[in-house]
């Protein structure tokens, strides 16, 4: 997801869809990174975004891993 994501919308993944959207996450990442390390980054802003969405969904596999261990 481009926007800003709510932790609701998170929520209602599974977990096989949040893996894959960590995925997106950390590509969009090395593409951030690779372009301000070239000086191209329009927006600095979003690296800070994608940041805190790949910590999202990661905090949100674990409480789904907790929650299906418990």
């Amino acid at each position: 997801m481009k926007s800003t994501q709510r932790a609701s919308d998170l929520n209602a993944m599974s977990t096989d869809q949040l893996s894959d959207e960590l995925v997106n996450l950390k590509k969009e990442q090395f593409n951030l990174r690779f372009q301000r390390a070239t000086g191209q980054l329009e927006n600095t802003g979003r690296v800070r975004q994608v940041r805190r969405d790949i910590a999202r969904v990661k905090t949100l596999q674990r409480q789904k891993a907790a929650a299906a261990k418990a």
